[in-house]
């Protein structure tokens, strides 16, 4: 996966709170896609085994739905329990932006059986059995994990299964949450980069609701009703909107009966969980966004909408990606960074459930010009577009592909982060196929989607132009 958290560009593909403790996890066996031999599922009453691929075994819960995925790992002692709940800054609209991220920071107000009155709450329990864990708002999905010992898997199930559905929703904790939320907001907003990137992100999606940040607007996190929140908490976070991820060292009839044991007492939603239909209409022409504000460096982003994260030639575009920018060598370096144009470049492609977004982005070397560096990324992709790429180039690609991935697999929270974006965008098990499908790419597939996705007329650039001390906005 490409551009999470901490972004070149400041886009706010997931939004982690800072009260939580660091990641954690074993070492994992289950690297780039390729794991050890697992023994076969199990038959679990009350479960239907859906499908097993990779070591990672599905099973829904028959009587409401929840989507329980295991991947077992016995190199250590520990386990990482994760819930993805299918519901991102996508679901909302004007008046209610930021309402996902507001209700994830409300989750660790207390549930009905699990609260700090009764020492028992999330963050008491897991800092007590010495516990890791987090929680993080997308655009597409939010998610809530601990990595614990095998012995304190069953007390932190039963906290997460509580808060699904006995989540205590109080105007109170909402004021509070408001102010660190609102201060998180405006943090954002002193950089100039993130700023650009929430207003090319913006110009880019007119009717699709990856327009609004993640964040939502300013106005919208300050004025939302605590009743609009308990709306949103009871129309998605049900069992059948969740996949619950289980990584580590555990048995898996006892696991899946932990799970039944603690969800199993909840129904499916009364209401369907409500779609999104809202297609983005054709673009017509290129556009162009300016953002000035204090700083010292310029900025340059062109931004292009390609096809969603489950599409077929998202494997050439990360190969592109890789070509372009991953390390020395990479084509944006040698022609920007080496040259004295840019300190970096970069490329990139935020996956999401509906169309994603592909960006080129260059941070201005002193003396250089916007128009200048616009000129050199447009380029290198117009060579691409004309000449192609080399097997060479290729090849060393896959290669530092395989070193990367293996990295972000290395570990019960990592291989669990991973699997939760893929289920953010609509299909875990992409997981384990799109690098095997990586390292099927061709260079006519590369320059194939450079021809498709890269015209000119289909962009969104933008410029962040430094106003220095003592210069008008307008000059």
């Amino acid at each position: 996966m490409k551009y999470r958290v901490g972004s070149p560009i400041g886009r706010v593909a997931g939004m982690v709170c800072t009260f939580a403790l660091s990641w954690g996890g074993a070492r994992s066996p289950l690297l780039a896609g390729a794991p050890a031999a697992a023994p076969p599922p199990v038959a679990a009453a009350g479960f239907t085994l859906v499908k097993s691929l990779g070591g990672i075994d599905e099973y829904h819960l028959d009587g409401n739905g929840l989507t329980v995925l295991l991947v077992p790992d016995h190199s250590a002692p520990v386990v990482t329990f994760q819930v993805t709940y299918r519901v991102g800054s996508r679901n909302e609209v004007t008046g209610t932006t930021g309402s996902t991220h507001i209700l994830e920071h409300l989750m660790f107000k207390g549930s009905e059986h699990f609260n700090d009155p009764k020492g028992n709450s999330v963050k008491q329990f897991l800092e007590r059995v010495g516990g890791q864990f987090n929680a993080s708002t997308a655009v597409d999905r939010t998610n809530y994990f601990a990595t614990v010992g095998r012995e304190s898997l069953e007390g932190y199930i039963a906290i997460e299964a509580d808060r699904m559905r006995h989540l205590w929703l109080r105007e109170t904790d909402r004021q509070a949450e408001m102010t660190v939320v609102r201060n998180e907001y405006e943090r954002g907003k002193n950089d100039p980069d993130r700023v650009l990137g929430e207003e090319v992100t913006a110009a880019a999606y007119q009717a699709l609701p990856y327009h609004h940040p993640t964040i939502g607007w300013k106005s919208d996190i300050e004025h939302v009703s605590i009743a609009k929140l308990h709306e949103f908490y009871d129309t998605f976070y049900w069992p059948n909107n969740a996949t619950v991820t289980v990584v580590g060292d555990v048995d898996e009839a006892v696991t899946l009966g932990l799970i039944k044991k603690y969800y199993g007492i909840y129904s499916a939603s009364p209401q369907p969980i409500p779609g999104m239909y809202t297609e983005e209409p054709q673009q017509t022409g290129p556009r162009r966004v300016l953002v000035k504000r204090p700083g010292e460096l310029g900025t340059v982003v062109i931004a292009h909408k390609v096809p969603n994260a489950r599409d077929a030639d998202q494997p050439a575009l990360e190969m592109l990606d890789a070509i372009l920018s991953s390390g020395k060598n990479a084509r944006l370096y040698r022609a920007l960074v080496d040259k004295g144009l840019a300190l970096n470049a970069g490329a990139g492609t935020d996956l999401h459930f509906d169309l994603s977004l592909h960006v080129l982005t260059a941070s201005l070397a002193p003396g250089a010009t916007h128009d200048q560096v616009e000129e050199a990324l447009g380029e290198e992709i117009a060579k691409i577009k004309t000449d192609g790429v080399t097997p060479a180039e290729i090849a060393r690609v896959k290669q530092q592909y395989i070193a990367a991935d293996a990295y972000k697999r290395d570990g019960t929270a990592a291989v669990a982060s991973e699997l939760n974006e893929w289920i953010g965008v609509g299909d875990w098990t992409l997981y384990v196929t799109f690098p095997q499908k990586v390292q099927q790419v061709t260079p006519a597939d590369v320059q194939r989607v450079a021809k498709q996705y890269f015209e000119e007329d289909q962009s969104t650039t933008g410029w962040f132009v430094p106003v220095h001390s003592g210069a008008e906005k307008g000059s």
